[in-house]
């Protein structure tokens, strides 16, 4: 099959294919006039790489458990590294969670911060000027 129906069947941009490809971690055959010819096995290996991806999975993590993987449910076999490598990804997923929750305490608490507001949408309320007068924005 080629670039174009794995793009469409799997979600992932031709784009990232070939990038995907370029890397290592996509292998299609060529034709004999250098055209990508992608198998059915292809496509599952493409599938299972948007699941990684979206995860938030680097390629170097994808390059070591792909060869782990073996059902897009996922499962996988026992290979070196999958368990620290996991772990790992673990860890860095839960310290992006506590900066995503930090950043979000903090806008919150802007938001708060910020004076009521009239039926306009203007902040008046404890702001101390004149509603006719524009003050600093945020």
């Amino acid at each position: 099959m080629k670039i174009g129906d794995v793009s469409d069947r799997s979600g992932i941009s031709v784009r990232m294919l070939r990038f995907y490809e370029a890397e290592g971690l996509l292998r299609p055959h060529r034709t004999g006039s250098g055209y990508r010819d992608y198998s059915p096995a292809d496509l599952e290996q493409a599938c299972i790489i948007r699941q990684l991806a979206d995860a938030g999975l680097t390629v170097e993590a994808m390059r070591d458990l792909l060869p782990c993987i073996i059902s897009p449910e996922p499962m996988f076999h026992p290979c070196e590294r999958l368990r620290a490598r996991l772990t790992d990804e673990l860890a860095k997923l839960d310290r992006r969670l506590a900066d995503i929750s930090r950043s979000r305490s903090q806008v919150a608490a802007y938001l708060a911060g910020l004076p009521g507001e009239d039926s306009r949408g203007i902040g008046l309320e404890g702001s101390g000027r004149d509603p006719g007068v524009a003050g600093p924005r945020l």
